[in-house]
């Protein structure tokens, strides 16, 4: 339980770092590199926990 806790702060710790970037650095390639990265990242933290039972 607390290793998904964990992944879930850093993946929002990730998305928060790069919603700043894209505020600052308003482009529509960047929004593309930023949401490819997040969903890359979010798709890996999931699959990792999948088959992980609860313990």
């Amino acid at each position: 339980m607390t290793e998904r806790l964990m992944a879930l702060l850093a993946f929002l710790v990730l998305a928060g770092f790069l919603s700043i970037l894209v505020i600052w650095v308003p482009r529509v390639d960047l929004g593309a590199w930023v949401l490819l990265t997040l969903v890359c990242a979010g798709y890996d933290m999931i699959d990792s926990h999948r088959g992980q039972g609860t313990s």
